[in-house]
């Protein structure tokens, strides 16, 4: 993500949160948390202890090379409930290696208009956490391609079906088999939450291709938004 918003105040600047993907009654404030300009997301999580697993520099890098969903780095945003004027700051946080891949609210602080008014379980009841968490999945990572049913199966967007354990079989050839994209993304996403420190090469043995086909299946997920960017100078 970007270190520094394109102009001051734009939540949206690094795409993760949108206007678009708040419901009727809320928006997006134009402003960051702590009335600032600029993100201050990594002064919050100092401040709630959300880094307490990346104490320096060495723990840091150490997570974001782990193939285990990320506690740091987390975004906070800002947003506003048009009625009541209730603010709301929501931490925003990827979890890379689900499957799929989805971003959650991972903590929320919440602000009535007049500081000192009783915070009431109705009011909190009224956050529509689930529905901007859905949203902005769909924008970011289609995910209305696949859907999890009941009995471990997953629907892809065909209609086929297929279940949780076979995700590590053989893909077959991109240009017969329905979904092959999403199934990469799956794949990958499976292997990368097991902690195979390079997923491609582990699918070009499983699928018994070169690790250069591999590859470019997991590049031609990438750009059709069923994966999120490769990290610089990490395989797989």
């Amino acid at each position: 993500m970007p270190a520094s918003p394109r102009r001051p105040g734009d939540q949206s600047y690094d795409g993760l949160i949108v206007a678009a993907d708040l419901p009727d009654g809320w928006h997006l404030a134009s402003r960051f948390p702590g009335e600032r300009d600029d993100d201050v997301s990594e002064q919050i999580d100092a401040l709630l202890g959300y880094n307490d697993q990346a104490v320096n520099d060495a723990d840091r890098q150490a997570q974001l090379d782990s193939g285990a969903n990320e506690t740091i780095d987390g975004r906070w945003r800002y947003i506003e409930h048009t009625a009541t004027a209730t603010r709301v700051l929501i931490r925003l946080q990827r979890q890379t290696f689900a499957v799929p891949e989805e971003v959650r609210i991972t903590g929320v602080i919440y602000l009535p208009w007049r500081p000192g008014d009783p915070i009431t379980s109705q009011l909190l009841r009224e956050l529509p956490t689930a529905r901007i968490e859905a949203a902005i999945n769909k924008r970011l990572f289609a995910m209305k391609r696949t859907e999890t049913i009941t009995g471990g199966k997953i629907v892809l967007p065909s209609g086929r079906k297929v279940a949780e354990r076979d995700l590590l079989k053989p893909l077959g050839d991109p240009k017969k088999t329905p979904d092959f994209y999403e199934l990469v993304a799956l794949q990958h996403g499976r292997l990368a939450g097991q902690g195979d420190p390079n997923p491609s090469a582990t699918m070009a043995d499983i699928s018994g291709v070169a690790l250069s086909t591999a590859q470019g299946w997991v590049t031609r997920a990438r750009v059709r938004g069923l994966l999120p960017p490769g990290r610089k100078g990490r395989a797989g």
